[in-house]
């Protein structure tokens, strides 16, 4: 433990440590489709709802399926879903911007069978997808948050 004392390395769970300030600290964006509530659902899981915000997540969700399997009668039958989520954390008290980001990732789905099937596939290649962004993020924030935690207070009494 000494020597991870030593190095400047904190855990960000430990009493007083930066990640334990974001445990039901965040206001996520109210979603306004399926793939942002799968997303808001998994970070909330993650830090815990918001009781008494100090933060306030915005986001932008951006998905993209391409087909990269074609049958001999030229019919894709597999899709890589790509996404992005791009990013701000500010400040609830004084709307300062304190970071942000973007998460990136893909996930597969196969397009044959029935109607149905393809679309039950894509629903859940999405609520992956979006589970794994929301992973993403959390863990973006949590190994910045000694950085940032706390500034936008330290700026409002300042001004």
């Amino acid at each position: 433990m000494l020597a991870l004392v030593a190095c400047g390395f904190s855990p960000a769970y430990a009493p007083g440590g930066s990640g334990q300030m974001l445990q039901n600290a965040i206001l996520t964006a109210e979603p306004r489709d399926k793939s942002a509530f799968d997303l808001v659902e998994r970070i909330e899981e993650r830090l815990g709802p918001s009781d008494n915000p100090r933060y306030a997540l915005s986001y932008t969700i951006s998905l993209k399926p391409v087909g990269v399997a074609i049958s001999t009668a030229n019919a894709i039958t597999r899709y890589n879903l790509t996404g992005a989520v791009e990013w701000e954390l500010s400040d609830v008290t004084t709307g300062a911007n304190l970071t942000g980001g973007k998460a990136e990732n893909f996930t597969s789905y196969s397009a044959t069978g029935s109607t149905v099937a393809g679309l039950a596939a894509k629903d859940d290649a999405t609520q992956r997808l979006m589970r794994i962004m929301a992973d993403q993020i959390v863990t973006q924030l949590l190994a910045t948050s000694g950085q940032w935690a706390g500034r936008g207070m330290a700026e409002a009494a300042d001004g």
